[in-house]
């Protein structure tokens, strides 16, 4: 009984409208933050380093340089503080968590964009 009260209880709670995003992907991050007695979104734009959990405890971890300085923040996916993720791009790395990712600067920061499916010119 407890177990489907709370499968129907988080199920009301799961966003549906998240892009399809993994490892090296960089995202923007909308999230709600609340200042006083007002409440603005605040864009938080990375890498994802890694995706964690399943269900509504899934999170997110998302690196990015900023000043000079490495800027890393995990979200709660399925949290009402996040209005919502943009994929900007998508990264081809071959590991699940891309720790070594912090150790790198300059060029060997990059990542190797995915190129999306697109449809072939006509020719004639």
């Amino acid at each position: 009984m407890s177990q489907q009260l709370i499968r129907e209880v988080t199920q009301g709670q799961i966003k549906s409208d998240l892009p399809d995003m993994s490892s090296g992907d960089t995202v923007a991050v909308h999230a709600k933050i609340v200042e006083g007695g007002k409440e603005r979104i605040q864009v938080f734009e990375g890498v994802v380093i890694k995706l964690q959990g399943h269900g509504i405890g899934m999170t997110v971890t998302v690196r990015k340089i900023f000043q000079g300085v490495g800027v890393e923040r995990t979200y709660l996916i399925h949290s009402p503080r996040v209005a919502k993720f943009v994929l900007k791009r998508k990264g081809a790395v071959r590991r699940a968590r891309i720790y070594y990712f912090r150790e790198r600067r300059g060029k060997s920061a990059r990542i190797r964009e995915v190129q999306q499916n697109r449809e072939p010119k006509n020719k004639g």
